[in-house]
C-alpha cells in the first residue's frame, strides 16, 4: 500500500486536472480549489453540469466532455455523487481521484480502490497542499 505522501506527489506529478464541483462562487471550495491550480499555472479543467464556464475556462458538464485526456480528479461535491464520479473516471481511464474533505463517501472511496485508483480521502485539502491564497 503507497503512503499518502506519494499519493499525492503522484496525483500532482501528470496534468492536467479537472475539479469536480468547479464554481462561479469564489466564496466556494469548488471555486478556490479550481483557482489554487490556476495560481500554480496548472493545466486544469472546470467540471459543473450547470456552468459554461469559471473563472474564464470554459466549463464541461461531466468528466466525459472534456476533449483531452485528464491526469487526476479533484472532487469537491456532496458525497452522495462520489460513487458516479468514480464510473465516469473508471470510463475515462483516469488514475487519480482526490476527494476533498466533506467530499467523500466511503462507498465511493471502496469503490475507486476496487478499481485500482490511486485515491487521496479523509486527509488533506489540495488547498493547502498548493499553498492557495486569496
Amino acid at each position: 500500500m503507497i503512503d499518502q505522501e506519494s499519493q499525492i506527489t503522484a496525483f500532482l506529478a501528470g496534468s492536467p486536472h479537472a475539479v469536480i464541483g468547479a464554481s462561479r462562487d469564489r466564496g466556494k471550495y469548488g471555486n478556490k480549489v479550481l483557482r489554487a491550480y490556476m495560481q500554480q499555472n496548472r493545466s486544469v479543467y472546470p467540471v459543473h453540469p450547470r456552468e459554461t464556464d469559471v473563472e474564464g475556462l470554459v466549463a464541461y458538464p461531466d468528466l466525459g466532455s472534456i476533449p483531452a485526456e485528464v491526469h487526476g480528479v479533484s472532487v469537491i461535491t456532496p458525497p452522495a455523487l462520489g460513487e458516479s464520479i468514480v464510473e465516469q473516471a473508471a470510463t475515462r481511464g483516469i488514475q487519480h481521484i482526490w476527494f476533498q474533505p466533506g467530499a467523500e463517501s466511503d462507498a465511493a472511496v471502496a469503490r475507486a480502490k476496487q478499481l485500482g485508483m490511486s485515491v487521496i480521502a479523509n486527509g488533506p485539502c489540495i488547498l493547502v497542499t498548493l499553498r492557495y491564497h486569496e
